[in-house]
């Protein structure tokens, strides 16, 4: 397939599942890609699974577009960049030609940008620089919330699900002496250590990869876990949907485990799957009775994201009215269990 092609050709083919390899202008290619989601319906979505289902059609269809890639990389065709580097950063150092959807390597092109360029942090002074598949702290609201929040101890804390190590930072430059970082994602482990060494704080961090906590209690655990129950249908999307809300009721279920004798646990949560309809508050105030925990404080932050109140943001009602909270949950006296070695 060249520049020859028509939008509406292409869109037919893409809709039936043929797979499209493209041999003409990379310039081209990226406005026929443009070309191809100004075709599939917009039509609002009444719920948000009916949402969810729109995205992977769409998903599917403009993943039809495909690029072949050399061993090194090398895109073959005109006004192609080099994306090179972008791609060794992802996928390592290539041994064989390779073909990947268009859509994908803009993506991972754009991760390379946001990588070199950072997000800046005004609770660190300093900019993150996420890698492809990790979440990226822009929406530094909860940022805020961990930096602001009355610390029980300086002496020991976990961060559990450390993603690009943001939070371990913010806990490391307040002065706690020692952060134990968690992630089970081999990317985010590497982001993590990389911005915690950047940042300085390489010797007060360390960074494990394991499913939500390290061995032992610590004094103070933070979590900010993905916010919506969705299972998530590409890496980019993992630190955003979490499956049956499996790593928060985890991160419950365990957290008694892991606090020493009168130790707190943060956790960061939207109530955004309350307001989808997704999950009950009711929900949540029940797995903290059912693991023993009760809430010692709480403090709240709306969105300052300017996509949250945009009318073309899907669900945009629901996201401009968000509250996120950190909320601060100790266990409970008449379920405290005298201190013992723990595995994770």
């Amino acid at each position: 397939m060249d520049d020859t092609i028509s939008a509406d050709q292409a869109y037919r083919l893409a809709t039936d599942g043929v797979a499209m390899l493209w041999r003409g202008d990379f310039q081209n290619a990226r406005q026929l890609l443009r070309a191809l989601g100004g075709r599939i319906p917009t039509t609002p979505a009444p719920t948000f699974q009916a949402h969810r289902q729109h995205q992977a059609r769409r998903a599917r269809v403009l993943a039809m577009v495909l690029v072949l890639l050399d061993s090194d990389y090398v895109l073959d065709l005109r006004r192609a960049p080099d994306v090179r580097q972008a791609c060794t950063e992802v996928h390592g150092q290539a041994k064989t030609p390779s073909v990947m959807p268009l859509r994908e390597l803009l993506g991972v092109v754009g991760a390379h940008e946001w990588r070199r360029s950072g997000v800046r942090v005004p609770e660190l002074d300093a900019r993150i620089r996420p890698h492809y598949g990790v979440f990226s702290p822009v929406r530094g609201e909860y940022v805020r919330l961990v930096a602001e929040a009355p610390l029980p101890t300086r002496t020991l804390a976990f961060d559990i699900g450390t993603g690009t190590g943001v939070l371990a930072a913010v806990l490391a430059r307040r002065g706690v002496e020692r952060v134990v970082a968690t992630d089970q994602d081999m990317r985010a482990v590497a982001c993590a250590r990389e911005n915690l060494a950047a940042l300085g704080y390489e010797d007060r961090t360390e960074v494990q990869r394991v499913d939500l906590f390290p061995r032992g209690r610590a004094p103070l655990v933070v979590c900010n876990p993905p916010w919506l129950p969705a299972r998530p249908t590409s890496p980019l999307e993992r630190a955003v949907y979490d499956p049956g809300s499996r790593m928060l009721y985890g991160f419950l279920d365990r957290l008694g485990r892991h606090l020493t004798h009168g130790g707190e646990g943060w956790l960061i949560l939207s109530d955004l799957a309350e307001r989808l309809g997704l999950r009950a508050r009711a929900d949540l105030l029940a797995a903290f009775d059912r693991t023993g925990l009760e809430v010692v404080g709480r403090s709240t932050t709306t969105p300052q994201h300017p996509r949250a109140f945009s009318p073309e943001t899907p669900f945009h009602m629901a996201r401009a009215a968000e509250i996120t909270t950190l909320w601060r949950v100790r266990v409970r006296a008449d379920t405290q269990r005298p201190a013992r070695p723990e595995g994770p």
